[in-house]
């Protein structure tokens, strides 16, 4: 990635021609439907006033999490990283060896008078990720991949864990959401060669097959919400 050419994110060691075989295999799963879900029944309401919070989610790899909240109306800054680990792990290389307890993770900066926190949580169960999947999303396999709310306040405790409880009742899903929710400790910042990648390299096979698809399903099931960038 970046002038790295290697790339873990399907479970290989991938140069340009595994990539395409590897961006194959994840086209069923990452071409499927957005699954329609209700508004949360427990949110925020919309600020009076402009301002700035912040969300921080994980729902597999973080370069198409980013590039679907990156057109999400309200929101001002994304951000690609590592939460749940320390400092001293929060780099890719180590990452990618499952034990140093980080996710893949997007900080999420948004403006509280123009979009809600549970509508970026709507967004994020419906259209950036599968929440019912177990460390892994479509070919990335891995604890770092695993789907989790890191809450910065109990206002978000309180709205992630109320909705995960809506979505299970209706069973919305066909399996129950696996999302942990967990407490904010830190968020490290992901390497240079990280940042902005949808934008950066486009027409990659593992971008075409898993990430694109997002973006045009949030364009799709929220024009209200969606932005061109």
């Amino acid at each position: 990635m970046g002038q790295e050419i290697t790339i873990m994110h399907t479970g290989f060691i991938l140069g340009s021609a595994l990539l395409i075989v590897g961006a194959s295999l994840a086209c069923s799963s990452a071409n499927a439907s957005a699954t329609i879900i209700p508004n949360p029944a427990l949110d925020a309401p919309l600020a009076g006033v402009k301002g700035e919070r912040t969300a921080v989610l994980a729902g597999g790899c973080f370069w198409g999490v980013e590039a679907v909240f990156e057109h999400v109306k309200g929101v001002t800054k994304v951000a690609s990283g590592y939460s749940g680990g320390s400092a001293e792990t929060a780099q890719y290389r180590t990452v990618t060896t499952r034990e140093t307890g980080h996710a893949e993770s997007v900080r999420i900066v948004y403006d509280p008078s123009q979009i809600s926190y549970g509508q970026l949580l709507k967004v994020f169960f419906s259209v950036a990720h599968d929440p019912t999947e177990l460390n892994r999303q479509g070919p990335d396999t891995g604890t770092q991949y695993r789907s989790a709310i890191f809450y910065g306040s109990d206002e978000q405790k309180r709205i992630a864990e109320a909705y995960i409880a809506q979505l299970n009742k209706a069973k919305v899903f066909r399996s129950p959401i696996v999302t942990k929710v967990s407490a904010l400790q830190a968020f490290y910042e992901a390497e240079g060669y990280h940042q902005d990648y949808l934008a950066h390299h486009p027409d990659e096979p593992y971008i075409i097959y898993n990430d694109l698809p997002k973006v045009e399903n949030l364009k799709k099931y929220f024009p209200d919400l969606y932005k061109a960038k």
